[in-house]
């Protein structure tokens, strides 16, 4: 049996494998520009493995206090290596990336201090976080208040009024790399340290902070290489590799961590406490398979633009451009598009391919959201994975798949849907 006929048993036609072809023809310089990337990380991430000595011993589990866990610590100093940091915080006891921005933020804010974020509205979890939208807990409830500048009409930064909005309570400067659920640009490493540079220049001892989720090792540099003090992600995205089941990380300067480990766990213990529960090998692992594992995610974000800028949808960003993350936002413009999208991701899953996705008022966000998810670890946006809040433009983000060829068959169904849908013509 060949792999058409195999695909034709999954249920997706030959009009839709003919329109796919087509598309991938043109991809393969793409393509071989992210396998170079990917060589490059993968020889940094084993180099810091090899420089910190990693042992079979370093898996060992630890309960209780954790106290002298030689592999968790060591999985710090990996991290601090692959990031060109000072230091590193790894842990799972960080739950998610808004917990690692959340645990950022208010270890390094006190009362009276300014938060201030050049680049226009945060992700919308983060709303609550910092109390846009009301919220217990919230750092505007602790006298951290809170101000942004918006991007110019094509996205740029608006230099002048960020300027201006820098003063004496300014404390930290929140940069988020990737558009969320806009459809503007995702930053490049180099712009995001054009900004920071910038954000020196006005007030040196600013604390400039990069929301890097979805952007590790997209590019051979991260925002730490181009001045960011801290930058902070979730486990179960890129730098997990699929294999990690939970977990945060935050790295930058060895003063911002040992704040975040005292926020983290209690003044006083810091970073000499938290059990690793057995998980260090899928952590170390994860890193290991991280490079690759986020190729194969960008060649299908880049097959997915691709596919769907041929059908006349708008896509950000466009087949032919940079990439800054692993997302990929399409405008669908109508929740039937966004729920038949969704369904052909869903029906590639490899864990609950038969179920299917319904729009719903999800907690931390102001719209119904739908989200295709199949995955092996709940809410895993490294595997593959597609959402979105059913609002204008009806955009939804595709992102992930632990191999390239899960990513394009995951794109290849979502076609499927789309057409017997009415929602597409393929030629």
């Amino acid at each position: 049996m060949d792999i058409r006929a195999l695909y034709a048993q999954m249920g997706i036609s030959a009009q839709v494998l003919d329109f796919a072809d087509t598309v991938l023809a043109g991809l393969q310089e793409r393509f071989a520009r992210i396998d170079a990337v990917a060589e490059f990380n993968q020889a940094k991430v084993t180099a810091a493995m090899q420089k910190n000595r990693l042992a079979a011993m370093h898996f060992n589990l630890s309960s209780g206090y954790g106290y002298n866990d030689d592999g968790r610590d060591n999985l710090e100093r990996v991290y601090a290596d692959c990031f060109h940091t000072q230091a590193a915080l790894v842990r799972p006891q960080i739950t998610c990336g808004t917990h690692a921005l959340a645990l950022a933020l208010g270890a390094n804010l006190l009362p009276g201090d300014e938060l201030l974020s050049p680049v226009g509205a945060p992700y919308d979890t983060l709303e609550e976080v910092i109390g846009i939208r009301p919220s217990i807990g919230s750092l505007k409830e602790y006298g951290v208040s809170y101000r942004q500048v918006d991007l110019l009409s094509d996205g740029s930064f608006d230099y002048e009024n960020i300027r201006r909005a820098i003063n004496d309570k300014t404390k930290v400067i929140t940069i988020q790399r990737s558009k969320g659920y806009a459809t503007r640009p995702s930053f490049s490493v180099g712009q995001i340290g054009e900004l920071i540079a910038f954000c020196k220049q006005c007030k040196p001892d600013v604390i400039c902070m990069v929301d890097n989720c979805y952007g590790e090792f997209v590019d051979t540099i991260e925002p730490s290489d181009v001045g960011a003090d801290m930058v902070v992600g979730s486990l179960i995205k890129n730098p997990g590799g699929g294999l990690a089941p939970t977990g945060g990380y935050i790295c930058g300067t060895e003063r911002c961590i040992e704040r975040c480990a005292y926020r983290l766990n209690a003044p006083g213990l810091g970073k000499e406490v938290g059990a690793n529960l057995g998980l260090l090998t899928a952590f170390y692992q994860g890193l290991f398979l991280a490079p690759t594992v986020v190729a194969g995610a960008l060649k299908g974000a880049v097959f997915a633009a691709a596919c769907y800028e041929k059908l006349g949808f708008r896509v950000v960003p466009g087949s032919k451009e940079a990439r800054n993350d692993i997302i990929q936002a399409v405008e669908l413009g109508s929740r039937e598009g966004m729920v038949a999208f969704c369904s052909g991701i869903q029906a590639a899953a490899p864990v609950d391919s038969y179920v299917t996705p319904e729009p719903w008022p999800m907690p931390g966000y102001d719209s119904d959201v739908i989200m295709a998810a199949g995955a092996f670890v709940q809410g895993s946006s490294i595997e593959l994975s597609a959402d979105g809040p059913i609002r204008p433009p009806y955009a939804v983000y595709f992102q992930g798949g632990l191999t390239w060829y899960h990513a394009k068959l995951g794109i290849l169904m979502s076609l499927e849907k789309m057409h017997q849908a009415g929602l597409i013509e393929l030629q």
